[in-house]
């Protein structure tokens, strides 16, 4: 739950990280592999560093109510050691770090699984490695700096507001919450969390949608100014000579076959399926039992093994974006055990956060016909007309996607309230360090006046069990 120290930290870490490899590729660069590796070294010891300092100086605070809260008292009690005043272990929690750990190393093998295959049976050569790996590095990015701090941060809201071992008909009620949250007072905690996932399952779904939508139709002008001709042609032939002896020339050569297009449509398809699936998880995590997790522990290891399987075989039918099409098979097995628990959590309740995946069926429409005014700009424009034909392709995305964004804003009125009056504050604050009697003062900026009128002044105290605590000027 330290928020703030973790984002810190892997910042630094990561920041660190980058600058020593760019300067040792620079000044260094026949040193090789042995650049990632220490950079990597450097980025593991900035990252410990960063956190025994946090919490030696944390532990050597008493007064600190964070530092009361602590199971340990100094630095040493993390270290194993034999005491004959109390049990070596706590069984009770070395089960649950263990269901952790266990679905932690399943998740790790879906995540990566695609990357064993590709460098244990050979499936790709050299080139097609190296062109999935580009088109992989540059999909992920949206997941990465969008969808993965957005989960991370409702993970932490929706761990706070539900308790485990409780369906949705058990959970207590939340005394203290945001005024200007359009549900009435006082609601129960199951309340404001499912008003919450279904705003974010639609937020999520419109977001993938937009990608999906679009980067079909400029995934290839995309890597055409991204790495040239040879990752958006259709193919291309290339030769490398290797002088094995130096009187005796000889050349290897290999078709690449340009797949980088194909690659990345399929990637903003998958990316739709990304951000779903962070949402839902993000919730069935914080909301599962322990004997819950053991069971989808289970359900992950039977996953891991087909998409192992999957991942081979598909790559020996369709070449790289094989591996691509398993992980969206994988990750729509992850959105339906997600989805049946939600639909369990909530179905004695009268709540139903699922309706967020259902859109207006008009806003669907111009999704529709702004991929097909797209895709025909792309076949008539893109991409070897010249850079007039390009800009004028990226003028109708634009066109298009100003469309689909303003019928978004008609037609889902409930999630542009959302995002105007409550994004923030769930981001914000779970990543603030809450002392006892510590204030925080809010300015509705986004509010309509009258709700201005009616909040201005108003002292939200500070009760135990609060998820926060605010004073909105």
């Amino acid at each position: 739950m330290f928020v703030k120290l973790k984002v810190i930290a892997e910042s630094l870490s990561v920041i660190l990280k980058s600058i020593l490899t760019a300067f040792l590729v620079l000044w260094l660069p026949y040193w090789g592999l042995y650049i990632f590796s220490l950079a990597q070294l450097s980025y593991t010891t900035v990252l410990v560093l960063c956190y025994v300092i946090y919490f030696t100086k944390l532990l050597g605070s008493p007064e600190s109510t964070k530092q009361q809260a602590l199971p340990v008292s100094r630095m040493t009690d993390m270290l194993p050691r034999i005491t004959r005043s109390r049990a070596f272990v706590n069984w009770e929690e070395a089960k649950l770090t263990w269901s952790f750990f266990k679905q932690s190393f399943l998740k790790q093998i879906l995540t990566e699984g695609e990357r064993y295959v590709m460098t244990f049976l050979n499936v790709l050569n050299f080139g097609d490695q190296g062109v999935y790996d580009i088109v992989n590095n540059l999909g992920s990015l949206v997941a990465r700096l969008i969808f993965q701090p957005i989960e991370e941060s409702f993970y932490i809201f929706f761990a706070k507001v539900l308790e485990r071992e409780k369906d949705a008909t058990l959970q207590k009620q939340l005394m203290i919450h945001p005024t200007s949250f359009p549900l009435p007072r006082p609601q129960e905690d199951v309340a404001v969390a499912a008003a919450v996932l279904e705003s974010l399952l639609k937020l999520a779904l419109l977001a993938g949608l937009t990608i999906t939508v679009f980067g079909f139709a400029y995934s290839q002008l995309a890597l055409d100014i991204y790495g040239g001709a040879m990752l958006s042609s259709g193919s291309e032939q290339l030769t490398i000579n290797l002088q094995v002896d130096p009187h005796v020339p000889s050349a290897f050569s290999y078709q690449m076959r340009g797949a980088g297009p194909i690659l990345l449509r399929a990637y903003c398809l998958y990316v739709l399926l990304l951000a779903i699936n962070g949402v839902t998880e993000c919730f069935t995590f914080a909301a599962m039992s322990k004997e819950e997790v053991d069971r989808y522990n289970f359900t992950m290891l039977a996953l891991s093994s087909s998409f192992l399987v999957l991942s081979y075989l598909l790559t020996r039918w369709c070449g790289s974006v094989g591996f691509i099409l398993a992980n969206c098979f994988n990750m729509g097995i992850r959105i339906t055990q997600s989805l049946c628990f939600i639909h369990r959590y909530y179905q004695k309740s009268p709540h139903r956060p699922l309706a967020g995946l259902c859109l207006s069926p008009v806003l669907l429409g111009t999704f529709a016909l702004s991929g097909g005014v797209t895709s025909l700009s792309e076949v008539f424009l893109c991409c070897e007309q010249g850079w007039l034909a390009r800009l004028v392709h990226v003028a109708v995305g634009a066109l298009c996607l100003g469309a689909t964004l303003g019928m978004a804003f008609l037609t889902e009125t409930k999630l542009i309230h959302f995002l105007r009056t409550q994004l923030v504050l769930f981001i914000v604050f779970p990543s603030l360090d809450w002392d006892e009697g510590h204030e925080v003062q809010v300015n509705w900026l986004s509010a309509s006046r009258s709700s201005w009128e009616e909040e201005k002044g108003q002292n939200l105290g500070c009760p135990e069990g609060a998820v926060w605590s605010a004073t909105v000027k």
